[in-house]
């Protein structure tokens, strides 16, 4: 069980802010961000109607946040073809910093996801690709094998087609370890690496006391999420909206990517990324100790806890035929 990170002025901050926004560094690619981003998963819900997605969308970038958060397997691609809708009008494409994650773990089914995240998504390229849902310790190996999907993606970069490459996982800060370590193997380096930040990971299984440090001491950019864990984390009654927020964006990350569905949660969102800094070590202590007990079992956390989150658990097929270059081996015989 760890304590958390209390900041009172991170490392990577800028002295750059828009409309109040604090931006930070995205380790070493020098790119800066807003400390908040928008989830694309949330826009593209059936109860969500695609022009208040669009008004969403817009509103963000209009009010300081510049990082948008998207999958190729949010809502069958619903939530890609809306912000697609939303990034052509005007210079909002020019203003967002987008990113989309894969699900593929060969290089024939990443590929294909990428140019169809591209049209949907109406644009030539994206800043940021990242492998999706690292939850497997397979999945690394798949990856890097030959003829899988870290072909694809160095080939999109080659191509223009991103800027960045990075992946996302949140089931076992370990599992993260061991990306990093299979990368090392092949020479590649990380842009970016995504996992859950929140205030009850601290006290379990805790990729904020785990991996959090591993990627600083690389200078490879930190993306938050799952803040309210879909707010189940919530539904615990231990702590607030507020908390969790003030929280999480106290952590040495570059973006805390929430999920954004009505005005009213983009409001306090924004709200939380102008205020955050206001917050007390004192005060972000006292949360962590509210929560200590709750989330001793991760018993709030279901994406560690549960298959609950886990898509491409659900749908295998998303993931790509085995490579022919990793043979299962027969056990001996007795």
């Amino acid at each position: 069980m760890g304590s958390g990170f209390i900041s009172g002025g991170l490392h990577f901050d800028t002295p750059e802010e828009k409309n109040g926004i604090p931006y930070r560094v995205l380790g070493h690619t020098g790119e800066k961000l807003s400390c908040i981003g928008m989830g694309g998963f949330h826009l593209g819900k059936k109860e969500v109607e695609e022009s208040v997605a669009i008004k969403l969308v817009h509103s963000g970038l209009d009010q300081g946040i510049n990082f948008l958060d998207n999958s190729w397997d949010y809502n069958k691609g619903e939530s890609e073809i809306r912000m697609g809708k939303a990034l052509k009008e005007g210079s909002y494409r020019q203003r967002a910093f987008l990113m989309t994650k894969i699900d593929g773990r060969t290089k024939e089914e990443a590929s294909k996801q990428i140019d169809e995240s591209l049209k949907r998504l109406q644009t030539d390229h994206v800043d940021l690709l990242q492998f999706h849902e690292i939850i497997r310790y397979d999945d690394p190996d798949r990856i890097f094998a030959q003829g899988g999907a870290v072909e694809a993606f160095l080939d999109a970069k080659k191509a223009g087609k991103t800027r960045y490459i990075g992946f996302t996982g949140h089931k076992d800060p370990h599992v993260h370890l061991y990306m990093l370590e299979v990368a090392d193997k092949h020479e590649f380096t990380f842009d970016s690496v995504q996992m859950p930040i929140n205030v009850m990971d601290a006290h379990y299984r805790s990729f904020r006391n785990l991996v959090v440090p591993e990627l600083l001491k690389r200078n490879v950019g930190v993306l938050g999420m799952k803040c309210f864990g879909d707010s189940v984390i919530l539904k615990s009654k231990v702590v607030n909206a507020d908390e969790c927020l003030y929280y999480s964006l106290n952590q040495p990350i570059s973006v805390l990517i929430t999920g954004i569905e009505k005005p009213e949660i983009l409001a306090q969102a924004i709200k939380a990324a102008r205020t955050y800094q206001k917050v007390s070590k004192e005060e972000l202590t006292a949360i962590l100790a509210k929560t200590q007990k709750a989330a001793s079992n991760g018993d709030w956390e279901l994406f560690k806890t549960s298959n609950h989150f886990d898509s491409t658990a659900n749908n295998p097929d998303w993931l790509g035929k085995e490579s022919p270059h990793v043979k299962a081996v027969a056990p001996a015989a007795s």
